[in-house]
């Protein structure tokens, strides 16, 4: 479906009135808790804010997850207490702690009073690395060198299809990589065989936004008490790829531990790397427990209920380049059913 039909069916829903109707039949079908998983600020993301904050109670995580876990499940008790907002408990969150997280939509939720929650990568935020899986894309546009051999083939920066295959090649590695150490390695090597440097925050990054947040504007959004943080690994490891459990435990553990140390509070939520099953495994998992973690995120695509394990709490996509109201329309569960019934119909024509 044409995104511009999509906006234009999306608006039909908003001002028919069925937009508000699927979001009631959602609240009247049992308590369950919406996590956004959002990266990047910027794009329709004010305009994303102002529409939730219409039709869902935004909720800093914790405290979200602490009545969601301990409120009554009968509905009618829910519905008789005076004065209590009976709209779907949301929370914002942002993974990795990007720069423009700090310019954009810091001031955003200023001015909005709207809390989010951001998951950070310590050992990113102290030495202002650029994030690795952004490493790949920047190493082949920046390179200054005229061909490059990598595992023994050697590829023509010149040709957009050898540029296309070496950043898929980079990106294997490095995500791959069955240490921290490897991955730095392979980072290393790559960049003197290219002829670049990765940016930094604070060396000739020129105000790049993907770079790190540092401490000081962390801090800053802290006391503001409208941004809350959790733990996201120290180096942002995929975790079922490291081969040393003794490994995987020390990125969980020593990002609570900094994290901690930085903020002068307790911190019991974690957000997995990637965060799909496969990606953190059941090695993850008990890593995770034995840190001390109370609750941890996913990217699992799914809404939060009561029984919801708190250590694999599933989180919807937040995509900033999407209009506001067709994002409305994919949380009240009515646009996709369009396109299932859209499909469905094709298929029948197609007999």
């Amino acid at each position: 479906m044409r995104e511009h039909l999509r906006i234009w069916i999306a608006f039909c829903f908003y001002y028919s009135g069925l937009l508000r109707l699927a979001i009631w039949l959602r609240q009247r079908s049992g308590r369950h808790l919406i996590i956004l998983n959002y990266h990047r600020a910027g794009g329709h993301l004010a305009a994303q804010l102002r529409y939730l904050q219409r039709d869902y109670r935004i909720m800093h995580l914790e405290d979200a997850l602490k009545e969601f876990y301990n409120a009554p499940v009968d509905m009618e008790t829910l519905e008789k207490k005076r004065g209590r907002d009976q709209r779907i408990p949301l929370v914002l969150t942002f993974d990795d702690g990007y720069i423009d997280n700090y310019t954009y939509a810091f001031p955003l939720v200023c001015s909005l009073l709207t809390p989010i929650t951001i998951f950070l990568i310590p050992g990113y935020v102290e030495s202002g690395e650029y994030f690795w899986w952004l490493a790949p894309t920047k190493l082949v546009q920046s390179a200054t060198v005229e061909k490059v051999t990598v595992e023994g083939k050697t590829y023509m920066l010149s040709q957009s299809e050898d540029r296309a295959a070496l950043v898929k090649v980079i990106d294997r590695l490095i995500r791959y990589a069955s240490s921290i150490a490897e991955r730095e390695k392979t980072l290393s090597h790559l960049q003197g065989a290219l002829g670049t440097t990765l940016p930094r925050r604070g060396v000739g990054d020129e105000g790049d936004t993907t770079l790190p947040m540092s401490w000081e504007q962390i801090h800053e959004m802290e006391a503001s008490g409208l941004v809350s943080f959790g733990a996201h690994t120290m180096h942002h490891p995929i975790l079922s790829s490291l081969s040393d459990p003794a490994e995987v435990q020390r990125e969980i553990i020593e990002s609570r531990s900094a994290l901690e140390q930085n903020l002068n509070h307790p911190v019991y939520i974690f957000a997995y790397p990637i965060g799909k099953p496969a990606d953190f495994g059941d090695q993850g998992i008990q890593a995770v427990k034995a840190a001390g973690f109370k609750w941890v995120v996913t990217t699992i695509e799914e809404r939060n209920v009561p029984q919801t394990d708190h250590y694999l709490l599933p989180r919807l996509p937040g995509d900033t380049n999407v209009h506001w109201v067709v994002m409305a329309a994919e949380l009240a569960g009515i646009l996709g059913v369009v396109s299932q019934i859209r499909k469905r119909y094709a298929r029948l024509f197609k007999r």
